[in-house]
């Protein structure tokens, strides 16, 4: 990917939210010019952050079949319900990033879905179409909390990736926070593969063992 330049703010329109449980939010929706990747990432900014506090971040991949649809094979769309509402709390930003299944796309992420049903974990079956396990790039994302000027930031995120990525783009992560586990019959073997393979902070077996 190319060295970016600076991104800059290019719309900023206010965006009333209701859940499906009835918790309502309101989203000021921030759009970009000069993001490295050419994507339609959005800042979603809820809350104040208090005088001295550092924002609340969630990095949020787009997760068209659970954020959407609901799907239980992820536990996308429950950490998108969580994290609006912690981060209205605490006042600070959701990124919701154009990176459907972990950056192959909608269409490979049902292919890779395919080969889970016959044994593959989440990473191999992705490793098994030819793709990388994990293609997620967050430059774009640095560059968004630049423009916002959210360059120091407490991080809601179970994936030391994220955090590692943007302290090596400039972004300060004073802590990592992780969110809630959303256990379903269909999201173990999920779940349980991002503790295994990238050492994700969930607490699997407080709940499954």
């Amino acid at each position: 990917m190319p060295q970016p330049g600076p991104a800059t703010v290019r719309s900023r329109v206010r965006i009333p939210l209701t859940f499906p449980d009835g918790y309502r939010a309101e989203a000021e929706a921030t759009t970009f010019h000069g993001l490295v990747d050419g994507a339609e990432h959005l800042a979603l900014a809820f809350g104040t952050v208090a005088e001295g506090a550092t924002p609340l971040v969630r990095l949020h991949s787009e997760c068209l079949t659970g954020d959407v649809f609901g799907s239980d094979r992820c536990d996308c769309g429950p950490q998108l319900r969580e994290a609006v509402e912690r981060i209205a709390e605490a006042g600070g930003y959701l990124l919701y990033l154009r990176q459907e299944g972990r950056g192959i796309g909608l269409y490979n992420k049902l292919d890779a879905y395919a080969l889970q049903d016959s044994g593959l974990d989440t990473y191999e079956a992705n490793a098994a179409l030819g793709l990388p396990e994990d293609g997620r790039d967050y430059t774009a994302a640095a560059q968004m909390l630049a423009a916002l000027g959210a360059t120091d930031v407490d991080l809601l995120s179970n994936n030391p990736d994220k955090a590692e990525q943007l302290a090596g783009l400039g972004v300060t992560v004073h802590r990592r926070v992780p969110t809630g586990v959303h256990l379903s019959a269909s999201n173990v073997r999920y779940l349980t593969a991002k503790v295994e393979r990238t050492g994700h902070s969930i607490a699997l077996p407080r709940l499954v063992g």
